[in-house]
C-alpha cells in the first residue's frame, strides 16, 4: 500500500511539473505573468504603481521620460491610468543601466493596450525596432512583432527580446557609456534615456521591464492575446452634422440632461449675420450620434476631427473665455482622457463668427455622458457660454475601410488664423548679403556640425555654410544642415502643418559632381499626432559640377515648424553627401485659403515642368534628338563626361509637326551627353 501511494505521489509530482512547464498566456494583467523567473535580474516600471516587485532580484526604478520628441500623457482607459506616446519615441530611463552590461541580449517586457497603435497603417504585424547605445554607435535592433489577435482593445503582456550589440572597443551598447559620449548619454542611452522605442506614436503602455533572458519566459509563452469582443464592421460611414441656425441635422442630436443642459437664442451674431444657436445651460454642451451611424463602442477609436462655428461675443474681450473640447472615451467601458485646456479655442470678443476644427486622436464612440446614444468629444466653455450655430463631426476612417485617407472636413482649418495676413509667408537667409529675415544658421552640434566658409568660383567668393563631415567627434558623420527659423516669421508651431515651398542656392562644385542635397527630415502630423516625415532619396538635386552658384526648389506638402533638432522653429533638417555649399536658403508657406490662398512667392525658382528628350537613330546611322516644340525657351546642351561643362548646340533645332529636332551625327571620338535646359 505505501508502495502504491508513493508512486502515486510521484505521477502527481510529475504532473505538477509538467503544467508549470506548459505554461502559457494569456496571463491576467494584475499580476507579473506565471512564467517569471525570480532568479533573474529585473528593473521595471509601472504607471499606477499597480504592481510591486515579486522577489530581491526585480527592481522598481525605470522611468519613461516626456520631452521633446518623445513625449508622453497620461491616459486613463480599460480601467488602468497609463501613459500614452504623443511623440514618436517611448524612451525608457534605467539609473541602473551597466547592470546589462554583460547581457548579451535583454528582454523588454510591456504591459500595452491592444489598440491600432500596434500595427501598422494596414492593421498588419510590423516590426518593433528598438535603439540601443549613444552617439556615434548606435543599433536598431528588431525586437519581433506584435500578432493582431493583439488588437483586443484590451491590457495586453508583450515580450520582446533584443541583442545587446557590441562596440568596436568588445563593450556592449546598453550597460556602458564609452569616452567622449555626447550630451544626453548619461543612462547609457539617447537623449537622457537607456532603451528606446521606435516610431510608436499613440502607443499606450502600463509597465515597461527590462530584464535578463529568460526574466519573463519566452515571447511564445508570453505574447498570447485574449479574444477581442464580437462587434460589426465599422459602417461606411464618416460624417454627422447639425445646423442650429437652419434648424437642419444629419444623424446627430443636442443632448440636454444633467451637467449638460442647453438654452436655445435667436438673433446672436453681427449685424447681418443673426443666427439661431444654442449654447451650454450647465457646465457641458454634448452631441449624440443617432443610431450608431458612425459606428459603436466595440469598433477601434480612431482619429475624430470636429468642426464648430461659433460666435467670439465682444464681451469676451479680455475675459479669458475658452471653449473646445473638454473629454472623450478611450475605450467601451470606463475610460476617460481630458483634451488639453491650452489648445480650446482663446475668444478675443472680435465680433465674429468663428469656423474652426479640432483633432482628437483614438477616440472612442462610447462618448461622455451619451447614454444609450453614441458620441464623440464632449465640449465645455470656461468664462462664459459661447454661442454655437452648427456642428460637425467626422470619423477619419484608416486602414482597408472604403473611406480611407477622406477627410469630409478638409476645408475646416484648425487655424483660422492662417486664412488672414496675421502670419508671414516668406523668410531668408542670404549669408552672401547678410540678410537673415526670419531665417538663420541654426546650432551647430552634436551630429550636425556645420562650417560657414566663403566658397564659389574665383570670380564670384561667397560665404556659405556646408556639412562639416570631418570635424566633430571622431566616427560622426555630420552630413545635415540645419536652419533655425526666428521670430515666428512663418506663424506658430502651433498651426496646422503647411505646405512650405523652399529654395536653396548652392555651389555646383566640379570636385562635388555626383554629391547630393536634399532636406530630409521634418515633423509633420499624422493621425493626430505630431511625429517625422522624411523626403525619398529620389528629392535630391545631383551636383554636375559646373561651378556656377545655382538654385534648387522643393516642395513639403504638410511641415510643422517644431523642428528636427533645431530651436526656437525649424522646417526641414537638410543631409548632403558631400561638402555642399549654401549661400542663400528661402522659405515660402502655400496657403490654402484666404487672400493669399495658393500663392508661391518662390515660383520663379520653381523649375519649369519636366520635358522629355527623345532620341532615336535615323536610316543613315546619325542620331535625331526630339522634344515637344510647346517647351519654349529650352536649348539642347551637350557634354563630353559628367562633370564636365555643359555647351550649348549651335546647330538649331528644325519644326516637325509638335516636335523640335536636331540631327547629331555620331563621330568615333567617344560618348558624349546632352539635356535640355533653361536658362
Amino acid at each position: 500500500m505505501k508502495t502504491h501511494v508513493y508512486l502515486c505521489a510521484l505521477l502527481v509530482l510529475g504532473c505538477s511539473s509538467l503544467g508549470v512547464r506548459a505554461q502559457t498566456g494569456p496571463f491576467p494583467v494584475t499580476d507579473w505573468p506565471a512564467t517569471r523567473d525570480l532568479s533573474k535580474k529585473v528593473h521595471f516600471v509601472v504607471t499606477d504603481d499597480g504592481l510591486s516587485a515579486p522577489g530581491e532580484n526585480w527592481e522598481p526604478g525605470l522611468s519613461l521620460l516626456s520631452g521633446g520628441d518623445q513625449t508622453t500623457e497620461d491616459i486613463n482607459i480599460g480601467g488602468f491610468t497609463a501613459k500614452k506616446v504623443t511623440g514618436n519615441y517611448l524612451n525608457v530611463a534605467d539609473p541602473a543601466f551597466d547592470v546589462w552590461g554583460d547581457s548579451e541580449t535583454i528582454d523588454i517586457l510591456v504591459q500595452a493596450y491592444g489598440d491600432s497603435a500596434l500595427f501598422n497603417a494596414q492593421g498588419a504585424p510590423r516590426n518593433f525596432n528598438f535603439l540601443t547605445g549613444v552617439l556615434p554607435e548606435l543599433a536598431f535592433p528588431v525586437g519581433g512583432q506584435v500578432p493582431v489577435e493583439a488588437r483586443n482593445q484590451k491590457w495586453n503582456w508583450i515580450l520582446f527580446r533584443i541583442p545587446n550589440g557590441l562596440r568596436g572597443d568588445g563593450s556592449r551598447l546598453v550597460g556602458s557609456i564609452p569616452d567622449g559620449a555626447p550630451g544626453g548619454s548619461g543612462m547609457g542611452g539617447v537623449n537622457g534615456g537607456t532603451i528606446r522605442m521606435e516610431g510608436v506614436p499613440n502607443l499606450i503602455v502600463r509597465v515597461v521591464a527590462f530584464g535578463q533572458e529568460g526574466a519573463f519566459g519566452t515571447p511564445e509563452d508570453i505574447n498570447k492575446f485574449e479574444a477581442a469582443e464580437t462587434c460589426d464592421p465599422e459602417p461606411n460611414t464618416n460624417l454627422v452634422g447639425i445646423n442650429v441656425s437652419a434648424n437642419t441635422a444629419s444623424h446627430v442630436q443636442i443632448l440636454n440632461d444633467g451637467d449638460q443642459t442647453v438654452v436655445f437664442e435667436d438673433g446672436v451674431g453681427p449685424v447681418g449675420d443673426r443666427r439661431r444657436v444654442v449654447k451650454a445651460g450647465g457646465s457641458f454642451l454634448n452631441f449624440g450620434i443617432l443610431d450608431n451611424y458612425l459606428g459603436k463602442a466595440c469598433n477601434d477609436p480612431r482619429l475624430v476631427k470636429v468642426c464648430v462655428e461659433f460666435y467670439d461675443d465682444p464681451s469676451f474681450a479680455d475675459a479669458g473665455v475658452r471653449f473646445g473640447p473638454e473629454a472623450y472615451a478611450t475605450d467601451g467601458a470606463t475610460g476617460v482622457a481630458i483634451y488639453p485646456m491650452e489648445q480650446r479655442h482663446l475668444l478675443t470678443g472680435s465680433g465674429q463668427w468663428i469656423r474652426r476644427s479640432w483633432s482628437l486622436p483614438a477616440v472612442n464612440l462610447r462618448g461622455v455622458n451619451a447614454g444609450a446614444l453614441t458620441a464623440g468629444p464632449r465640449f465645455s466653455s470656461e468664462g462664459a457660454a459661447v454661442a454655437v450655430s452648427s456642428f460637425q463631426l467626422a470619423v477619419l476612417r484608416a486602414g482597408e475601410h472604403p473611406l480611407a485617407g477622406q477627410d469630409p472636413l478638409a476645408n475646416c482649418f484648425e487655424d483660422p488664423a492662417i486664412c488672414t495676413d496675421a502670419y508671414g509667408n516668406y523668410a531668408e537667409m542670404d549669408l552672401k548679403n547678410d540678410i537673415k529675415n526670419g531665417l538663420e544658421v541654426g546650432s551647430s552640434g552634436g551630429d550636425q556640425n556645420m562650417v560657414v566658409e566663403e566658397a564659389g568660383p574665383a570670380n564670384d567668393r561667397r560665404l556659405a555654410v556646408r556639412a562639416a563631415f570631418e570635424d566633430g567627434a571622431p566616427g560622426a558623420t555630420h552630413q545635415y544642415l540645419n536652419f533655425a527659423i526666428t521670430g515666428e516669421a512663418l506663424g506658430p508651431s502651433s498651426q496646422p502643418p503647411a505646405h512650405v515651398a523652399i529654395c536653396a542656392t548652392y555651389y555646383d562644385d566640379p570636385e562635388l559632381a555626383g554629391r547630393t542635397l536634399r532636406p530630409e527630415v521634418y515633423m509633420t502630423v499624422a493621425n493626430g499626432t505630431l511625429t517625422f516625415a522624411f523626403t525619398p532619396e529620389s528629392a535630391a538635386i545631383v551636383l554636375e559640377g559646373s561651378g556656377e552658384w545655382r538654385d534648387a526648389y522643393w516642395e513639403l506638402p504638410n511641415v510643422k515648424f517644431n523642428g528636427v533638432n533645431q530651436g526656437p522653429q525649424a522646417a526641414a533638417r537638410f543631409t548632403s553627401s558631400g561638402k555642399v555649399a549654401v549661400t542663400r536658403l528661402r522659405y515660402a508657406v502655400i496657403r490654402p485659403c484666404g487672400p493669399k490662398a495658393g500663392e508661391n512667392l518662390l515660383a520663379e525658382c520653381k523649375p519649369p515642368a519636366d520635358v522629355s528628350l527623345a532620341a532615336s537613330r535615323a536610316a543613315d546611322g546619325k542620331v535625331v534628338l526630339r522634344w515637344p516644340a510647346s517647351a519654349e525657351g529650352f536649348v539642347l546642351q551637350s557634354v563630353a563626361s559628367m562633370g564636365g561643362v555643359w555647351e550649348n548646340l549651335t546647330d538649331a533645332p528644325v519644326v516637325e509637326g509638335d516636335q523640335l529636332t536636331v540631327t547629331i551625327t555620331v563621330g568615333t571620338a567617344g560618348s558624349r551627353f546632352y539635356r535640355l535646359a533653361k536658362p
